[in-house]
């Protein structure tokens, strides 16, 4: 699955903060209504790291280290929304594919979104 065919998905990732709104306190310096600049900027970074991420798996902790970074240290960031947001993505990816996003193709993004996760995480043990 391509970036391109993930940028659509975008507008549905403010379903983290609707559904988890606790994780709308690391935002409140932006504006995250559905289709704000900052919602659809933020997510196109998520939607470009997990194409970027997909691209070689076997080097997701490379490719990932500055997120890791950035995330663990500097923005201090609960892992646990790295698997709430994962979950949003296949939720927004299901309704967004409709009958492409197959049983296959959906246990295939649960495992990468989860390995994503883990990685993202890795910093705070």
């Amino acid at each position: 699955m391509t970036s391109q065919r993930l940028l659509p998905v975008i507008p549905n990732n403010c379903r983290m903060f609707t559904v988890f709104p606790g994780s709308k306190t690391y935002f409140s310096h932006l504006d995250i209504s559905p289709r704000s600049r900052h919602m659809l900027s933020h997510g196109k970074k998520i939607v470009l790291a997990i194409a970027e991420g997909a691209k070689d798996i076997s080097k997701l902790m490379v490719t990932l280290a500055p997120l890791q970074t950035l995330h663990a240290y500097q923005l201090r960031i609960d892992p646990t929304n790295f698997k709430l947001l994962s979950h949003c993505m296949l939720v927004a990816l299901s309704c967004y594919l409709g009958d492409d996003f197959t049983h296959v193709a959906h246990a295939a993004m649960d495992k990468y979104l989860s390995a994503f996760a883990a990685v993202l995480a890795e910093k705070y043990r």
